[in-house]
């Protein structure tokens, strides 16, 4: 009887894998790294054969590693990152690198296609403002910037789906990342022709819509062959990262609220009710009949390992001799300075930024130095700065509606118990940490286990897999000095933005 069931992530810095029994316990896990490129300012961009070549790696080993066969896989199910481009020929070759969700170039196209077809008729059929961050306009981008290939798209496609093609060879769209282009009807769930003309999209260009769990085919022997999957295993749509990890922290049910802790940060509250804000991100579940009103930050635990990367080196030299990684070793530093930082606040807008501000000019801020602050100063405060950025998407969520009570915890920032409690602290709200690294494959793979039917359910799935971990309560006192940096924090970039505008400027 086969009893596994395989998580793909496609990532920002890396794709993980994971394999899962049916009771959620992890039996294997390998990652594999790839590389974000920025060719130019405001741009960010990778290239999706570095994320197959990466993933097929990564299978190989672990199933060598952990003496796997194949054949005891039922299930394959796939999550990506958002907002992807990715342009194929006829052929299936992918025709360029695709700009991701941090890339901004765009700007100025945005900016004619919500005058000229209005920025409120948008919104009102896609549920989301048109931004240069999404799939949208980099399909017009490369229509007006690289004609050479775009007159050979057949295609756009996104991480989860590209991932899928590459196992399959058949081509498809989850609901779940339909959002990210906005001639999506979010009402309805399906392509309007309509808005697909007034937007210059083609619609050829886009894939068939399915469910996230839907099995869309099965590995292929030339698959089988690249990445040692057993030909013939069903394969999923998957969906995007953000819902799947909603889903793995065990989010099932309208009001229930994933706080995200990835590369990016942001929330995703479940809804079974049409709200949308142009403020905030709207999407579907990968659940079906629900949506995910979301924050979306650029400033998440990418925040921390910027700073390790950069400012770290003599916790890196110690790491061996105290038994202790760089990034620990920071932590806790970062615990012996007072809640608020004596007055150090950071804006983690590391690469613009993305809800609620929307704004690709946005650049990183650290107020309130002086001779008196120290290291631990600076990382307390970027901490504190994604967690303030967390609290102003709830803020905005909350007056749409949406209220969330308390926040399931998922990606590698939740293992920092100081950061997990900050977050609590600067919220207001209590949280909850299943299994923090897993929750995204895991997603992923009870889109597969419904998918193939070795769950009956979503709730059956998330009854047998989601185990808390901890807890975290706010401490109050903590809050109310909070709440003074948040103010600080929403003042120094009404300040400055003006500044950040005129000094980075729109680029294409």
């Amino acid at each position: 009887m086969k009893k596994y069931l395989l998580g793909i992530d496609i990532g920002t810095s890396a794709c993980k894998i994971a394999l899962f029994e049916k009771d959620g316990t992890v039996v294997a896990s390998t990652t594999g790294d790839y590389q974000v490129y920025y060719p130019k300012e405001g741009w960010a961009e990778q290239n999706p054969d570095e994320w197959w070549s990466a993933v097929c790696k990564a299978i190989k080993q672990m199933l060598s590693a952990y003496q796997i066969k194949p054949e005891d896989i039922a299930g394959v199910g796939i999550d990506g990152q958002s907002w992807s481009a990715i342009p194929i020929d006829k052929d299936g070759n992918v025709l360029a690198n695709t700009p991701i969700w941090m890339d901004t170039r765009a700007q100025s196209i945005c900016d004619r296609l919500n005058q000229k077809i209005g920025a409120d008729r948008i919104f009102e059929l896609s549920g989301n403002s048109l931004q240069p961050s999404y799939t949208t306009a980099k399909i017009v981008w490369y229509h007006e910037q690289m004609p050479e290939v775009y007159c050979n798209i057949y295609k756009i496609l996104q991480s989860n789906a590209f991932i899928a093609f590459r196992l399959t060879g058949e081509i498809t769209h989850d609901l779940s990342q339909g959002y990210g282009i906005h001639c999506f009807d979010m009402r309805k769930q399906e392509w309007n022709d309509e808005m697909c003309e007034a937007l210059e999209i083609p619609r050829s260009f886009l894939p068939e819509l399915v469910p996230s769990h839907q099995v869309v085919g099965n590995v292929t022997a030339k698959a089988s062959e690249e990445c040692g999957l057993a030909a013939g295993t069903p394969v999923v749509a998957g969906g995007l990262d953000a819902a799947c990890g909603t889903l793995g922290a065990g989010v099932v049910k309208p009001g229930q609220t994933q706080e995200q802790g990835g590369q990016a940060g942001g929330m995703s509250i479940s809804m079974d009710t049409y709200a949308a804000d142009p403020r905030l991100i709207l999407s579907p579940h990968v659940v079906p009949g629900q949506w995910l009103l979301q924050g979306g930050t650029t400033g998440g635990g990418g925040v921390m390992r910027w700073f390790e990367r950069e400012f770290a080196e003599s916790e890196r030299m110690k790491a061996d001799v105290c038994g202790k990684s760089s990034l620990n070793q920071l932590n806790e530093i970062a615990e012996q300075v007072p809640a608020g930082s004596d007055g150090v606040v950071f804006l983690p807008y590391m690469s613009g930024e993305r809800s609620p501000i929307w704004d690709p000019n946005a650049k990183g801020v650290y107020y309130g130095l002086d001779f008196s602050k120290t290291k631990g100063h600076m990382v307390r405060a970027s901490m504190e700065g994604v967690a303030l950025a967390l609290k102003h998407n709830l803020d905005i969520a909350q007056e749409t509606g949406a209220k969330a009570d308390e926040l399931w915890a998922m990606g590698g920032s939740a293992n920092s118990h100081l950061w997990t409690q900050i977050k609590s602290d600067v919220t207001g709200k209590p949280i909850a940490v299943p299994a923090s690294d897993t929750a995204t494959t895991l997603g992923a793979v009870i889109l597969a286990g419904v998918g193939v039917g070795l769950y009956n359910s979503f709730e059956e799935a998330v009854k047998m897999t989601v185990k808390v971990t901890r807890r975290h309560e706010p401490n109050m006192e903590n809050h109310r000095i909070y709440q003074k940096n948040y103010e600080t924090y929403l003042a120094i970039y009404q300040n400055l933005k003006d500044i950040m505008k005129k000094n980075g400027g729109s680029k294409e």
